[in-house]
């Protein structure tokens, strides 16, 4: 068991449930730095500890509640984000986000994907992807690019992705976001204004299954440089470009932000006062 945590990671010691350490992630896995990322923003949000919520489904990335010294749940898959709008209309003050795992945000959970984003409720969610199944044995997942050869998909993918951007913002998400696990300044300043905007906000974060999603494709340590590397940043770009394709460049940036629009929270609360004359 860890005792404590490095002199760089001092900062964010209180917000780690150290006796959980170390971590179940493989070597080489994103997810530890989007762990250390993310209560950082915690610390930088000027929102107080006590009012952060988080919420994970099943997978990898499923277990990043577990590490995180805040109200936090592990629930069933798929159903992180409904339960996360169930603690969002009961206390909204709060401030509630969803860290989850492509398989579990955009397959079994996908329709409550679509409906939080076209209700625009008050809460973040962070999809990781990393085009895979990673948990259960390296199985496609809906943003497995095409071509990319998995466990399920030994000769080549023939399915097309989702591209998760677009579809958040066309089903009515009021911010939108693309980052690496290597950009961490950059996805750090996107946490913070995804907290600072009323209304759902979802930033796609690209992180390396160094064990099953690239095994067949690439080799870790290009797999890597390839994700710090082979990527471009536009803010504001036409969403229907911005689709993952295998081998090609990634395209990343803060895509989207409708500060005026209102939340469900708003509409919902506002209803409630008026009929309730009160």
């Amino acid at each position: 068991m860890v005792k404590s945590l490095p002199p760089s990671f001092k900062d964010i010691e209180p917000l780690i449930r150290i006796e959980r350490l170390p971590t179940i992630w493989c070597p080489g896995c994103g997810l530890g730095l989007l762990l250390k990322t993310f209560t950082k923003a915690i610390l930088k949000s000027g929102i107080p500890v006590d009012n952060h919520v988080v919420v994970s489904g099943i997978g990898c990335t499923g277990r990043i509640a577990g590490y995180i010294r805040v109200d936090s749940y592990h629930v069933t898959h798929g159903r992180a984000i409904p339960f996360a709008v169930g603690i969002k209309l009961s206390k909204p003050w709060l401030n509630v986000t969803v860290i989850s795992g492509d398989g579990d945000i955009a397959s079994i959970g996908g329709n409550h994907l679509i409906h939080v984003a076209r209700r625009n409720h008050d809460i973040t969610v962070i999809v990781v992807n990393n085009y895979v199944y990673g948990m259960t044995g390296g199985q496609s997942s809906p943003t497995t690019p095409h071509g990319s050869h998995t466990m399920t998909s030994p000769y080549g993918n023939i399915e097309e992705p989702f591209n998760i951007p677009y579809l958040a913002y066309s089903a009515g998400a009021s911010f939108v976001a693309r980052w690496t696990v290597f950009h961490d300044i950059q996805l750090l300043n996107a946490i913070l204004e995804a907290f600072k905007t009323p209304g759902f906000a979802l930033i796609e974060v690209i992180s390396p299954c160094t064990i099953y999603a690239h095994r067949n494709n690439i080799d870790m340590l290009e797999l890597i440089r390839f994700l710090r590397t082979r990527v471009r940043i536009r803010h504001g770009v036409d969403l229907r470009d911005v689709g993952i394709e295998h081998g090609k460049e990634i395209i990343l940036g803060n895509f989207v932000k409708r500060a005026n629009k209102q939340s469900f929270e708003e509409r919902y609360y506002s209803l409630v006062k008026k009929v309730g004359g009160r």
